[in-house]
């Protein structure tokens, strides 16, 4: 699909409603696929509860990319409040995902676009996010936003 196809891309906050999408956009590549559970017309009922919980929780925000009716991105943005940076607040960004068949033609970049834009109002002095090593497109696209590697993350699962 052309750039210009995504002229009726709508960003916008998820509903419950949204959330079978979502899962779907989240399962689709093999990193996300060994963790996550299959989607279907049955959502896992862990996958609803967290909804609430982001809906929940001001400083927490699920975002979606429509295009003719169809959910076709998703990030999830959380503002964290820090006393770093003279009490900053930072914009930490998690499982951004563009429907295989749009990647590479704008839809992310205008995802990342609307939630600057939202973390800017917002207050947020700073953007940041984590991508697995492995995904070495998703750190060029990050790149080309103009997102640095600055820091070395660490994760330890507790389950």
């Amino acid at each position: 699909m052309p750039a210009e196809g995504l002229a009726g891309l709508v960003i916008r906050a998820a509903t419950q409603r949204d959330v079978p999408a979502v899962v779907a956009l989240i399962y689709d590549d093999d990193i996300a696929a060994a963790r996550e559970s299959v989607p279907g017309a049955d959502v896992d009922a862990a996958y609803l509860a967290a909804f609430q919980q982001i809906a929940a929780n001001p400083d927490d925000l699920l975002v979606v990319g429509e295009l003719d009716g169809r959910v076709v991105a998703c990030a999830q943005v959380t503002l964290l409040h820090h006393l770093s940076r003279r009490g900053g607040t930072r914009a930490q960004v998690e499982s951004v995902r563009v429907d295989a068949a749009l990647r590479g033609q704008g839809a992310g970049g205008r995802l990342m676009s609307w939630i600057e834009g939202y973390a800017r109002d917002r207050g947020a002095a700073l953007i940041q996010l984590t991508t697995d090593k492995r995904r070495v497109e998703a750190r060029r696209f990050y790149e080309r936003l103009g997102f640095v590697a600055s820091h070395e993350g660490m994760k330890r699962s507790l389950r």
